[in-house]
């Protein structure tokens, strides 16, 4: 087995491109897809609801993730039924306070004891990991969306708190810790080692899955020559002085 095959983590691609998704949903390595309104904003979309719908008529067979994008707990639970409906493979994103900081466990509590299989994202410290398993309903499909990458970018070591988020949602057997925003390849096995049931992939990284297990030896010659063949395609060149006899 490759190390690739020896990986227990669950690979989702993130993101907005409906020509991606159809490419990755051919790809049996991808079990779920997830998105956001930054990444549908960046992408041009204008019609939530529209590319939700089309999406989902692409991927039937592997979960997918939709984000609610109001503010007011009253609205975003609308927003989460009307979401949940559109088909039975989609799970809804929550974030995990309001945009004055305010925790939504009530709200999370009320979907999730309505079968709602929510996605509680943003989250990015191991109390939040708590609270939010508090109020999962034990029998319900549920995942916690860690930013990892973003704890990281802090100067934050994240591998030893998602370890303790692994043990914060052990007695929830439905629940599962995603891996979000990772920054480099690298990140699929710490994932993996920590024992996360998912990790989230953008497709800049998922086109580096090719280079597992690469031999470092032939990387480098590959990137001596990449070096050297720019160098020769640009014509640069540096005057040189000529050596005068006996220098």
């Amino acid at each position: 087995m490759t190390a690739l095959e020896r990986l227990k983590v669950k690979i989702f691609a993130d993101g907005a491109d409906l020509d991606e998704i159809a490419t990755l949903a051919k790809n049996p390595l991808i079990k779920g897809f997830t998105t956001n309104p930054t990444l549908m904003r960046k992408q041009g979309i204008a019609d939530y609801e529209s590319f939700g719908r089309a999406l989902l008529k692409i991927v039937t067979d592997r979960p997918v993730s939709f984000e609610v994008f109001a503010d007011d707990p009253v609205e975003m639970a609308e927003q989460a039924y009307a979401i949940a409906a559109w088909g039975r493979n989609v799970n809804v994103k929550i974030p995990v306070t309001t945009t004055n900081g305010m925790f939504v466990g009530p709200l999370i509590a009320k979907l999730s004891a309505d079968g709602v299989a929510v996605n509680v994202t943003a989250v990015t410290t191991l109390d939040q990991v708590r609270r939010i398993a508090e109020v999962l309903a034990p029998g319900v499909a549920a995942i916690v969306s860690v930013f990892a990458g973003r704890v990281a970018d802090t100067g934050r070591d994240p591998v030893p708190m998602m370890r303790d988020a692994v043990g914060a949602l052990r007695a929830l057997p439905k629940a599962e810790l995603l891996w979000a925003s990772p920054r480099e390849l690298l990140n699929i096995f710490h994932a993996d080692g920590v024992g996360c049931h998912i990790i989230t992939v953008t497709n800049d990284i998922l086109k580096k899955l090719p280079l597992i297990g690469k031999d470092l030896d032939e990387y480098s010659l590959e990137t001596v020559r990449m070096f050297h063949s720019d160098a020769q395609k640009s014509g640069y060149s540096i005057a040189q002085r000529l050596r005068a006899a006996g220098e």
